[in-house]
């Protein structure tokens, strides 16, 4: 039985481990060996899409001018929607591509 010193104890490191889980998720990096980025066709420097291959892609389509992209301007990396949240590399691309308004 868990008594009330023990409860107020254990609480409050449970709740902060849970806060750190979530943050590391939304900044884990995703790579090109990934699933989903290999059936996005994601590279992680735009300049090397095959572009005969990806014929959505064209020169200066990068994640930094994507909608899907949430990361900071001027930032190497990002949270990106069409990778859950996981970080993309902001000179990267994927056919997941929409231009910013």
């Amino acid at each position: 039985m868990i008594n009330r010193r023990r409860f107020i104890t254990v609480v409050p490191i449970v709740a902060a481990g849970a806060m750190l889980a979530g943050k590391a998720v939304a900044q884990e990096k995703v790579t090109e060996a990934d699933g989903t980025a290999k059936a996005l066709g994601y590279k992680e420097d735009a300049s090397k899409v095959d572009a005969t291959k990806y014929a959505s892609y064209k020169a200066g389509n990068t994640c930094a001018n994507c909608v899907q992209y949430t990361g900071k301007a001027g930032a190497v990396s990002g949270p990106c929607a069409a990778f859950g949240g996981k970080a993309v590399a902001a000179r990267g691309w994927c056919m997941a591509w929409v231009k910013k308004t």
